[in-house]
């Protein structure tokens, strides 16, 4: 019997070369949303072979766009924005301006319309998040200040986008559309405002009011009955039926109702649960939305428009950077922070998308605007590791400019670290610990019983303040800026411990400690054996891996259990951590993963 199978097609097609493509750009350490676009390329009708459907393509798309707003709305956080809102909020409305006034510049000199211009550069403007919380996620950075201050930068871009996505179908005529592809009446600007906010405004009066307290409450009910499968469908029908409902009934577009029916559900205790549930529906169609956008994609515009891509990239990467690394030195905060920051936005990916989808659907930007910011994000994407690769050169080139290396550093002086010089005056053979959040207070807990002296450097003047109260010595300020290391009288210390997770921190941390004190020994925290052999290379004596270490307690626990004794234990950890030390790998042998130390290792010993 017939049928039809275009979507069984470009399901198999999509997933299936997405997953090979984006394998290959793991296999290559880049994001696998490269190889996702690179897929839709592939399958698009700018590419010869096999041609997808492109209408199922992007109804399924339109799906991969709700689950993403959804889960950027279950993540959002009020506290995470309010704990960094004085640099996050006003250095990410500065840059978004300053890159969508970039845009519109360079779109007006082509002979583009300045409505056109505007959401050109409104679409450059807005970092990918899949891509700048991973990078923060490799590098071991999310938890510092700088990673916290990307992450608030980056919901008020979402912000912004979700905000964008509200103006532009009302302010679409005025910014030049035609009214066949907006189907708007013709009204005044000011109408069409009111209206939109005030349909707007009754849909976030029925989340807060009705939303609020019937979700969670529906979850609730369906979790009590312990299937999850009702629970996963509960989920997915709460985030689509708001997403269509806010469209159908208020006008609101359905990026703007999943995002908020994920805020409302962030609410519940079940949140958690929530989007552990819709995290593979919503990475499978997150990346058929990727596919969709690269079918989209004409490869041709590089060779033919090669100038207008590379002016893209450059706004991307110069014109954000630029401009958000002069945001961060206005806010007085350290160079490092500024240089992270920048890396960080010099790329853009999903939200871009989505806002260019929606300006071409208004008549506000021509199709070459799509290849453009496509190429754009492919390259930008591609490049970020670099970006992120060259923050220590780029460093070390600025310091060697001392005049306006102190000229951005300006903020130094800011920096209260008197008040531990007189407690820090007479110590002999002490601690210097750097770092006191979720890893440093706990060594700090545990010198304090041994009756060990330490002073701790630390970037919160809150933690700093709270030390300071029950008499411990505590300076305020970056370790790894210049200056900070004089007030712990590191020349007098016997250790220097390092709880900063950023090895590239740690690393300037020790350059400046082994000047002051070249016998002095220090340990440090890593994430990877990349980042122990990094910081060993530079003369740090002996670097913690978490997972590894967690592993080592976790096998003491377990030989206890099975009958050793704790001296046993204490002997098989201590031979594993030594082999560990000396380079031991884990390699693959007959499908087990076997550790097999080089001849001059100590061999294990055997239990008895």
């Amino acid at each position: 019997m017939p049928h039809e199978t275009g979507l069984i097609t470009i399901l198999a097609a999509g997933f299936g070369l997405a997953f090979i493509l984006g394998l290959v750009a793991t296999r290559l350490r880049l994001p696998p949303l490269v190889g996702y676009l690179v897929a839709g390329v592939i399958i698009g009708p700018s590419t010869p072979g096999f041609v997808a459907d492109a209408s199922l393509a992007s109804q399924l798309a339109e799906i991969g766009v709700i689950l993403l707003m959804f889960g950027v709305g279950l993540h959002f956080s009020v506290a995470d924005l309010f704990a960094v809102r004085k640099i996050a909020v006003p250095g990410a409305v500065a840059q978004i301006t300053a890159a969508t006034a970039l845009g519109a510049l360079v779109a007006h000199f082509w002979g583009w319309s300045w409505g056109a211009g505007i959401v050109f550069g409104l679409s450059l403007s807005v970092a990918s998040t899949v891509v700048l919380l991973r990078a923060l996620e490799e590098r071991g950075i999310l938890d510092t200040a700088g990673g916290k201050i990307a992450v608030g930068w980056l919901i008020v871009e979402d912000l912004a986008t979700v905000l964008a996505l509200v103006l532009l179908p009302a302010l679409a005529s005025t910014l030049g559309a035609s009214a066949t592809t907006t189907d708007v009446p013709t009204r005044s600007i000011g109408m069409e405002l009111t209206l939109t906010f005030v349909k707007v405004g009754a849909f976030l009066a029925l989340m807060y009011f009705v939303g609020r307290r019937t979700v969670p409450w529906l979850l609730a009910r369906v979790a009590r009955t312990g299937s999850r499968e009702l629970f996963t469908l509960a989920v997915l029908a709460v985030a689509l039926g708001i997403a269509v409902g806010a469209a159908s009934l208020f006008g609101v577009s359905f990026a703007l109702g999943a995002f908020f029916a994920g805020v409302v559900i962030a609410e519940s205790d079940l949140s958690y649960q929530a989007a552990s549930d819709a995290l593979p529906l919503q990475d499978a169609f997150a990346v058929l939305f990727f596919v969709s956008v690269g079918m989209l994609f004409d490869p041709m515009v590089i060779v033919e428009q090669p100038l207008h891509v590379l002016s893209v990239v450059l706004i991307i990467m110069i014109g954000k950077s630029l401009a958000a690394f002069g945001i961060m030195i206005a806010f007085r905060k350290p160079v490092r922070t500024a240089l992270l920051i920048s890396a960080s936005l010099a790329q853009i990916g999903e939200f871009s998308f989505i806002l260019a989808g929606l300006g071409i659907t208004l008549g506000l930007l021509p199709a070459e605007a799509n290849s453009l910011i496509l190429a754009g994000a492919l390259l930008t994407i591609t490049l970020n590791p670099v970006t992120f690769a060259t923050i220590p050169a780029l460093e070390r080139w600025l310091q060697r400019q001392p005049r306006f290396y102190a000229f951005l550093e300006k903020g130094e002086a800011d920096i209260d670290v008197s008040p531990a010089d007189a407690q820090t005056s007479t110590m002999r053979d002490h601690v210097v610990l750097i770092g006191f959040g979720r890893v440093g207070r706990r060594i700090g807990y545990a010198l304090e019983r041994s009756g060990i002296q330490y002073v701790a450097v630390e970037r919160d003047q809150n933690t700093v303040e709270a030390l300071r109260k029950r008499g411990i010595p505590a300076v305020f300020g970056d370790a790894a800026r210049p200056g900070i290391l004089n007030h712990v009288h590191l020349e007098t210390a016997k250790l220097l411990v390092i709880a900063s997770p950023d090895p590239y921190h740690a690393r300037a941390i020790v350059e400046l400690a082994l000047k002051v004190n070249p016998s002095i020994e220090i340990a440090a925290r890593t994430h990877s054996e990349a980042g122990q052999k990094f910081l060993e290379e530079r003369g740090v004596h002996r670097a913690f891996m978490g997972e590894r270490e967690l592993a080592l307690s976790m096998a003491h626990h377990s030989m206890m259990r099975m009958g050793q004794t704790d001296d046993q234990a204490d002997a098989t950890v201590d031979a594993m951590r030594r082999a560990t030390s000396l380079g031991m790998k884990a390699i693959d042998k007959d499908g087990t993963m076997v550790d097999r130390p080089s001849a001059d290792e100590p061999v294990l010993p055997q239990p008895t």
